[in-house]
Parts: structure tokens; C-alpha cells; sequence
């Protein structure tokens, strides 16, 4: 079968992230990162458990901390969480489209679907100066981004609007082309920041390393014109012992 119907063949909730909850240390990694303190408005759109909402608060004392998900039994989990320690977020459970992230500094957002990336990323742009917004994975579209540690980006308001996706996906792998190397070690990085005991963890990563060469192989950004042993070696073994084909994508 192709890439694109063996992702359609697992749980929805899985492939839009709906049901991956970050490990803590995550968290803090995207905290730090961030630089998040005392003086920010932490908004965690698509909250889950609210375990980012509690470690906001505790760890890194925000002036304020809004979790929004439209889950009522996730919305439920992280108050009980909250109260465990007694912390004062905000939580609201209503689609992230409808709430208001006015006096947010500090945004984390981690959506795929492109309806509901497209709808914020216009909310986005009316948002004060200097504002964060933080992505995993993947940038807000036609945005360069301020800071990358990746699987990490951060864009800031006002965005720097992009020439192209090729100038997009080099600033983010910050590199002159993407090899097997980039893309495996990118990709390892991405399992790694979403996975608490994945026991397939490297079978993820074979497949994003194998998405990420590839799409940067379509922008013309990969380098050298040959496809890289390793790549061929990881498309043959997908296609002899998973059944999962990557060659079409191959342009």
C-alpha cells in the first residue's frame, strides 16, 4: 500500500496528535526554549491532560496559564491535575477558533489539520507584537521562522512572510541541502520529543526520515541529484517487509 493509505488505515486521533500527550520533560524542553517566565501569558491550545498548564505554573511561575481543548474529558483530567497542586490556571473547554488569546506572549499550538492551522494562523497575525507561537514539526505556512531547535519553531508577531518553501524548509533544518544524515537525525529528534515508551520508535523514524528526505528531493533541496544508499536501502526495506511504498512519492 501507499504511505498516504497506511496513515489513513490508523486512528485518526493518533495521526492529528489528538492523543499524544508530551512526556514532562517536553515540556520544559519547549519552555526553556522559549525563554517562558514570569512575566508571560501562557495560552496551550489543544491542552489534552493539561500537564503543560500545571508545569507552567509550578516550574516556571507564568503570570497567567489558559489551556483550551474541546474535549470535555480532557478538559476534566487537567482540572484534576490542577488541583492535585493547587494551581490557579484557566482551563476552557470550546474549539480554539472561538476563544480569545488576545493577551497571550507565550502560544503553543500543535495542530496538522490544515482548516484549523490556516483559521489561527490569520488569529495569529492580529496578536501584539512580539508574541510567540510555538510549532512542533512543522512552521506556520509561508512563515520564516524567528528561532528553530528542532522538532521546535518558534514564529513571532509580526511574521517574516517567506520567498519560498525552499527558504522555509532550509532556515528550519538550518542547512545549505537536506542529506540522510539531516533527515535521520531531524527525524529522530521529532520521535524522540513525542514518544514517552514508543516501542516502535525507530520504525517512526525511518518513516520521517523517509518523508523528510523526500519532500526536500521534491523541493529540490536535497543534495546531490542521486538518490543516497541509505534512503534506498530504508524505501526496499518499507516496501519488502511492511508492504508500505514510498516510490511514487519520488518525482
Amino acid at each position: 500500500m501507499k504511505i498516504e493509505e497506511y496513515l489513513k488505515s490508523l486512528p485518526e486521533n493518533i495521526v492529528s496528535g489528538e492523543d499524544v500527550q508530551l512526556p514532562d520533560k517536553t515540556f520544559r524542553d519547549i519552555f526553556d526554549f522559549s525563554n517562558l517566565g514570569k512575566n508571560d501569558v501562557f495560552y496551550h491550545l489543544g491542552c489534552g491532560n493539561g500537564k503543560g498548564i500545571a508545569l507552567s505554573l509550578k516550574e516556571y511561575n507564568v503570570k497567567k496559564a489558559i489551556g483550551v481543548d474541546n474535549n470535555p474529558d480532557k478538559i476534566k483530567q487537567a482540572k484534576e491535575i490542577l488541583n492535585q497542586d493547587n494551581l490557579s490556571g484557566e482551563l476552557i473547554c470550546e474549539d480554539i477558533k472561538n476563544v480569545d488569546i488576545s493577551d497571550g506572549t507565550v502560544i503553543l499550538f500543535w495542530f496538522t489539520n490544515e482548516d484549523i492551522i490556516n483559521n489561527m494562523v490569520r488569529k495569529f497575525r492580529d496578536l501584539k507584537q512580539g508574541t510567540k507561537i510555538i510549532t512542533i514539526w512543522g512552521p506556520l505556512p509561508d512563515c520564516l521562522p524567528e528561532k528553530v531547535e528542532f522538532p521546535y519553531i518558534i514564529n513571532q508577531v509580526p511574521f517574516r512572510k517567506t520567498n519560498s518553501l525552499q527558504e522555509q524548509v532550509l532556515a528550519i533544518f538550518g542547512v545549505k541541502c537536506v542529506d540522510f544524515i539531516t533527515a535521520w537525525e531531524f527525524a529522530e529528534r521529532y520521535t524522540k520529543a513525542i514518544s514517552t515508551e514508543i516501542k516502535n520508535d525507530r520504525f517512526l523514524t525511518i518513516i520521517q526520515t523517509l518523508v523528510i528526505w523526500i519532500n526536500a528531493r521534491n523541493l529540490g533541496v536535497s543534495c546531490g541529484e542521486k538518490i543516497p544508499e541509505s534512503i534506498q536501502t530504508y524505501i526496499d526495506i518499507m516496501k519488502t517487509h511492511f508492504d508500505i511504498d514510498f516510490e511514487h512519492l519520488l518525482k
